[in-house]
């Protein structure tokens, strides 16, 4: 919207904003402008300061009263700048200088429907949780996206077991939430549990609860995952790293509908949906005999593959956007524009991490990022972590320890000593890595 009093002013303005690409709505005073907010949803307002009746300050302020995200840029004459510069410390996004450069002017509104378009997008990520996690809030521009979309749809509201398949990385958790909110479970817990993360005991302890007195250090009866999840779902990353034991157990719960605890007696009946997830080819553990084939053909009543990312290079641009919003409001930084360099950048990766690299990525773009707009030097810089520097070299008598150290020094060096990231370009648990971590003495 354009709010300019002079009526040649006002016609070489809205012919500069149409021919950046912008439809324009253009009125006479700050009154009309204040209505016009009110009933339509603009993106930018673009105000003179000196408007006959309510002044560009006013209008400022009741834009901001009415939806505080849309940037405001005012235009002033040479005269009055500290006017301007009062508006920026008012909540203005910018000042337009008369008389008007209109290539200035051009690029001030395009940098403003930027700014306003990834505002709107944190915005957005504020909404509800159950919004947040739905299948509708996962993006699916790409086919194979929006089939899994279909799929989760189908099967959300029902109690089948559903196994997920897919690449580190792939957003597996994601599908399982987006199950569980689209489910009538949607107002039960969701809980989650990453089988290789636990070593054979604990795991079994952390899914079936024990009794007090069960082992050492059991001073108190505990409910496993399954008991926490009762009337909900429970999600099982990893589930391929389950440990026979583990396996025979959790094919009891599914087909009996109760367990045991670690040291207890009397079976406790539960009523918990379980959604697995493996980035392991599980028929392939079963032939090696790894994983048992009848808890496989509990697991997997329905089967969700999701497609690695650089199968779905439609989906970057779109994630890009939501990513740098949410780093934005994680971080509190402010970028106004993201240049199509930098998604191009992004685009031609393989993205070995999936999406889980891709926002690993963004977030350090946005956090080094030096200014408010995000171009491919950043994205080359952010990337240059995961390229793979030249090998390392050991010496003829280096033994398997010193080798595994310095394996663990040079990847928490390239990743800033983010553990969890570690973790997974060595496909170890991050409980792993923190014991390793203090074994070595090393500096993370």
């Amino acid at each position: 919207m354009i709010a300019e009093d002079d009526k040649d002013g006002r016609r070489s303005v809205t012919e500069a904003v149409s021919d950046a690409g912008f439809e324009v709505i253009a009125v006479a005073t700050g009154e009309e402008a204040v209505a016009e907010f009110q009933r339509r949803p603009f993106d930018v307002v673009l105000t003179d300061l000196m408007l006959p009746g309510m002044d560009g300050m006013a209008v400022l302020a009741e834009v901001r009263k009415v939806r505080e995200s849309v940037p405001v840029l005012i235009m002033t004459a040479y005269g009055t700048v500290s006017s301007a510069v009062q508006a920026l410390k008012a909540g203005a996004y910018d000042y337009i200088l008369k008389p008007l450069d209109l290539e200035d002017l051009q690029s001030k509104v395009a940098r403003a429907a930027e700014a306003s378009r990834l505002r709107a997008e944190v915005s957005r990520l504020s909404e509800t949780i159950g919004e947040r996690w739905s299948a509708r809030a996962m993006i699916a521009r790409s086919p194979k996206m929006q089939e899994i979309i279909r799929q989760v749809e189908t099967v959300a509201d029902s109690n089948a077991t559903t196994l997920i398949l897919g690449e580190s990385g792939t957003g597996k958790e994601l599908v399982a939430r987006a199950l569980h909110v689209g489910s009538k479970r949607r107002s039960g817990p969701f809980v989650a549990v990453n089988c290789g993360a636990f070593a054979e005991t604990l795991l079994e302890s952390e899914l079936f609860g024990h009794e007090k007195g069960a082992f050492t250090g059991a001073v108190a009866q505990r409910k496993g995952a399954f008991e926490r999840a009762d009337g909900g779902t429970l999600f099982l990353d990893e589930i391929g790293n389950a440990p026979p034991s583990v396996q025979m157990k959790l094919l009891r719960v599914l087909e009996e509908r109760e367990l045991l605890r670690v040291g207890g007696q009397a079976p406790v009946r539960v009523d918990t949906r379980v959604v697995s997830a493996s980035n392991r080819d599980l028929d392939d553990l079963v032939a090696s005999n790894e994983f048992r084939s009848d808890l496989l053909y509990r697991l997997k009543v329905v089967t969700i593959r999701l497609p690695p990312l650089r199968e779905r290079k439609e989906d970057i641009r779109p994630m890009v956007d939501r990513f740098v919003a949410m780093a934005c409001e994680e971080h509190g930084r402010h970028i106004n524009s993201v240049a199509p360099d930098f998604y191009a950048a992004l685009e031609k990766c393989d993205w070995p991490g999936n999406v889980r690299q891709l926002k690993n990525v963004i977030e350090s773009s946005v956090v080094t990022a030096t200014g408010p707009d995000l171009a491919a030097a950043n994205a080359e810089h952010a990337l240059e972590p995961d390229r793979a520097p030249a090998g390392l070299a050991f010496p003829g008598n280096a033994t398997l320890a010193e080798m595994e150290r310095t394996i663990l020094l040079e990847t928490l060096r390239r990743n800033d000593g983010n553990r969890t990231l570690s973790a997974e370009k060595l496909g170890i648990s991050r409980r792993t890595i923190q014991r390793k971590i203090k074994e070595y003495n090393l500096p993370f």
